[in-house]
């Protein structure tokens, strides 16, 4: 999927249509995949350099930043210097604080004090400083996937996928309805199943969508067309809520094809706790992805699968997870053998109360987590809590300490989307030319508009309807800013009331 500042889509005749990519793009996809490959080795910021560059080249910019945006995650970047960054920050600063740096001579001397308590050079110093902010740092590798023709298809289902986020409905006809409908379930969607003259369609919802209109299962929509699209012969269609206005958009066959994309699987566990676990984990809003049996690690000359994996959305982060049942005293010793064996892993063991290992488990360097019966999702809640910190905190390091957003309102979802942080990354930040209403932001000239053209009196839908056309979501906290309360008149309707 794309972030939806880089979605591009058709509006043509009141419709609502993806623009793809096609053949006559694919020279600029082999362009954007070798700017990538040539500069492995490189700071992030040359690259980005050489991708703007390109942009300015392209017809359209959008289709050149989507291209990178898929190959950056297959690329890894490394942060290369003499001394670890926070090591040569901290002797520098605190030389800083003696020398009392102002002048360029003041500060080679706090360089040449902070050496020597590093035992290196000067030089070493200020290159490690700031070696891991995101635009130094090296791209170490990037592993692409796709030839350029693969990417273009890769690029057409990712833009479609993101031009569902805005779905709050879709209709399905495919030549296996079976697939589809076991995909809603497990995506937990609402679903039934209509004849039409051309055939079974299978109609999606959220479980919101029986009370209200909405757009959050939109990235469920999204994932579930990853199904559909594996079919034979298949038609989608959905209803896009643009900014208030309905739209209908139709995908078939024609438009997509999806090469090294598999569709949503069932998981199969090997126990009911770890069933039991999984469907309750999966159930929460959290930001970990539970991946079923991950990647194979290397414990001395042998291997070990474990369990599962958390993986964090906002950074490349991984967490391994094992859950240790009712086993034999043999296997458990084999078990704990093989984690002793593991190196620079991160591992969260859940271990039956009954085996009395827990202590064993916590001197091999992984983070033991009892349970009787069943997993607590608290307590390994708790335990990835702890990373989250540390994520977090590092986030918001690399970040400036003041954002200047271009747009007049700007949920802080999607600014902490655009700089691939969590919301929380952004706590403590400074937005000058923004006021944080909610949990969104929105530029004082906006404010003001709203001020002078909302009344005392008005309904609840007509002010939601100016709110949508600045893009604002958050209603309730808008008119609590503007100083409106909303009286409620049974089932039928809000009007806006003067807080007193």
């Amino acid at each position: 999927m794309l972030t939806k500042d880089l979605l591009r889509v058709s509006r043509a005749g009141g419709g609502y249509q993806p623009r793809f990519a096609d053949g006559g793009d694919r020279d600029l996809a082999a362009r954007v995949i070798g700017t990538v490959q040539g500069h492995v080795g490189e700071p992030r910021a040359d690259l980005d350099a050489a991708l703007t560059a390109l942009e300015r080249e392209a017809d359209d910019f959008k289709l050149v930043r989507g291209f990178a945006k898929l190959l950056d995650r297959e690329a890894t970047f490394e942060t290369r210097a003499p001394v670890d960054p926070e090591r040569a920050r901290r002797a520098a600063y605190t030389a800083a604080e003696t020398v009392g740096v102002v002048t360029e001579r003041e500060r080679e001397r706090a360089l040449v004090r902070a050496a020597d308590r590093l035992d290196c050079t000067p030089d070493a110093v200020a290159e490690s400083l700031y070696a891991d902010r995101e635009t130094r740092q090296v791209l170490a590798d990037v592993s692409v996937r796709w030839d350029p023709a693969a990417l273009l298809a890769q690029y057409n289902l990712s833009l479609a996928q993101t031009a569902l986020f805005d779905a709050t409905a879709v209709r399905v006809r495919a030549s296996d309805p079976k697939a589809v409908v076991s995909a809603v379930k497990r995506l937990r969607l609402l679903y039934e199943i209509r004849k039409t003259d051309a055939g079974r369609e299978v109609v999606v919802t959220g479980p919101d969508a029986l009370f209200r209109r909405t757009r959050r299962y939109g990235t469920a929509f999204a994932r579930l067309l990853r199904t559909v699209a594996k079919t034979a012969d298949w038609r989608l269609t959905a209803t896009i809520d643009d900014r208030g206005t309905d739209r209908e958009m139709t995908l078939t066959d024609d438009d997509l094809t999806v090469p090294d994309t598999d569709p949503v699987t069932e998981m199969t566990f090997d126990s009911g706790v770890e069933a039991d676990f999984a469907a309750r984990f999966q159930s929460l809003d959290l930001d970990w992805t539970l991946v079923r049996e991950p990647e194979p690690l290397e414990a001395g000359a042998h291997v070990v699968i474990p369990d599962f994996a958390f993986d964090y959305r906002h950074a490349d982060f991984r967490v391994f997870f094992e859950i240790m049942g009712f086993w034999t005293p043999e296997y458990v010793e084999k078990k704990l053998s093989r984690l002793a064996e593991l190196e620079d892993v991160d591992m969260l063991v859940a271990v039956d109360e009954s085996l009395g290992v827990g202590e064993d488990i916590e001197a091999r360097d992984h983070r033991a987590i009892p349970y009787a019966g069943t997993v607590r999702i608290k307590d390994v809640r708790d335990a990835l809590r702890q990373y989250e910190t540390e994520l977090v905190a590092e986030a918001a390091t690399a970040l400036p300490a003041e954002l200047v957003p271009d747009d007049d309102v700007v949920p802080l979802a999607a600014l902490a989307d655009r700089h691939g942080v969590s919301e929380d990354a952004l706590e403590g930040k400074e937005f000058p030319e923004h006021e944080l209403v909610g949990r969104t932001l929105i530029r004082p000239a906006v404010l003001d508009a709203l001020a002078d053209d909302l009344t005392a009196g008005l309904s609840l839908d007509a002010a939601e309807e100016r709110l949508d056309a600045h893009g604002i979501d958050d209603a309730s906290a808008t008119l609590a800013r503007l100083g409106y309360r909303v009286e409620w008149e049974g089932l039928s309707g809000g009007t806006l009331r003067a807080r007193e």
